[in-house]
């Protein structure tokens, strides 16, 4: 498959990470407001810039593996966020981390639309699972918005999905 990145909405492009976000991903990434409910630790610069290299080149949709994408601002390319996307055969899962400074205008909404439609076009999968940290209603607001449903509660974190 030709790479199908980056997707565009009228706020966010939803584009490949790069070396050049090193800077603005470890800003957001080190924030413990953002870290809070994530799964993931914060990178010493090393590790991130060779996190950030090998999802540059990461096959898009490559069946049991995760990619992160970046989130980036359609006018000056600075990035915003990124979104992880772990694509099986008929089902995929995504997380979403936004910078501080780019939360409460939606703009995580767009982004995780973009990639809907990009599923829809470029993959075989049938269903896009979500799973937040129960006291992340931030996020669970965001996956309804999405048009997920909530499916079930296990272990402090709601589990919500939707048919693409």
């Amino acid at each position: 498959m030709s790479d199908p990145l980056p997707w565009r909405s009228q706020r966010v492009v939803v584009r490949r990470l790069r070396a050049a976000d090193l800077a603005r991903f470890q800003a957001y990434r080190h924030d413990p407001e953002v870290g809070r409910y994530q799964g993931w630790e914060p990178q010493a610069d090393a590790e991130a810039l060779a996190f950030l290299e090998e999802m540059a080149v990461e096959p898009f949709g490559r069946v049991g593996e995760w990619i992160q994408l970046a989130i980036a601002d359609p006018d000056d390319d600075r990035l915003l966020g990124d979104i992880g996307l772990h694509v099986g055969e008929d089902e995929a899962e995504l997380g979403i981390t936004l910078a501080a400074d780019a939360q409460g205008r939606g703009l995580a909404t767009e982004a995780a639309e973009a990639v809907v439609a990009g599923l829809r076009a470029h993959t075989g999968v049938r269903r896009l699972v979500g799973i937040t940290d129960v006291r992340n209603t931030s996020s669970a607001r965001l996956l309804e918005r999405l048009g997920m449903e909530l499916e079930r509660e296990h272990d402090g974190e709601w589990y919500y999905a939707m048919v693409l």
